[in-house]
């Protein structure tokens, strides 16, 4: 029997009331269903392994591409689904709450808005406008019935403002703001860290995580409360894709084939 959508919801937040957890981030359904099977309580959507997935880069999808993209994971497991739904696809606060409540509709269990532009010569929307931003997609979310949970993104790390003031200022705004959960992707020393763990205390906060980064443990001792990675699955099946494909292409062998998943296991993985 499926798990409704209350219970996803409900199981998700009270995830974030102690302890730490991995939130992996599948890129299609099988990946998706993968993740559950393998054990994982919860997962998130990448907005770059999406969007490479049906041949675009990332921030280039619609929002209607999206939408389809979150009912479609939603659905097909009986875990909670985070969305990573970039910008809110819209740039005025309007926009925002209109798109917020088309994603909530989708059956996700938690949806993050980040404040960054996608303009490189003005990468952060100014301050105020992105406190703006997560008050209406708490206004959408408190309109819907509060279930879903939030998360406020500051992306400045990624977009080359390494100041550890400036996140957590706008991290504790946002927190004010409506956002029930924090982040700020790029941050990796333990010093960052344990600044936007203190700043926003008691809020969780979510870490992004990459190759070389701490341990689950690790991250639990600074106070992290979540722990995803990006696009980093997406990007793991994508190498072995493209080694395999090149070799074809540029050598006419076939040895990188060997190195597949069994095919029978993966059928059994999705019986």
């Amino acid at each position: 029997m499926m798990v409704s959508t209350a219970d996803k919801r409900a199981t998700f937040r009270r995830m974030h009331e102690a302890g730490c957890f991995v939130l992996p981030n599948p890129f299609d359904v099988g990946s998706a269903k993968a993740l559950q099977r393998l054990g994982f309580k919860a997962i998130a959507s990448t907005s770059a392994g999406f969007a490479w997935s049906i041949g675009k880069a990332d921030n280039h999808v619609t929002v209607d591409e999206v939408l389809a993209h979150l009912t479609a994971l939603a659905a097909s497991v009986d875990i909670p689904v985070n969305a990573d739904f970039e910008g809110g696809f819209a740039h005025d606060a309007e926009g925002v709450v209109a798109n917020v409540m088309r994603a909530v509709a989708t059956g996700i269990a938690g949806l993050s808005i980040e404040d960054s532009t996608g303009d490189k010569s003005n990468p952060l929307y100014a301050r105020e406008l992105a406190i703006a931003r997560i008050k209406a997609a708490r206004r959408a979310i408190d309109a819907a019935g509060g279930e879903v949970l939030l998360t406020g993104r500051c992306e400045a790390f990624l977009w080359g403002q390494a100041d550890i003031k400036l996140v957590t200022d706008r991290l504790i705004a946002y927190a004010e703001a409506g956002a029930d959960c924090l982040y700020a992707p790029g941050i990796k020393t333990r010093e960052e860290i344990e600044a936007v763990v203190k700043a926003v205390a008691p809020k969780p906060v979510n870490l992004l995580i990459g190759a070389s980064g701490l341990s689950l443990r690790e991250a639990e001792a600074l106070g992290v409360r979540r722990i995803s990675v990006g696009g980093s699955l997406a990007r793991v099946a994508w190498a072995g894709f493209m080694r395999a494909a090149k070799e074809m292409a540029e050598q006419g062998t076939f040895s990188e084939l060997s190195a597949g998943y069994p095919g029978g296991e993966l059928n059994k993985l999705f019986s």
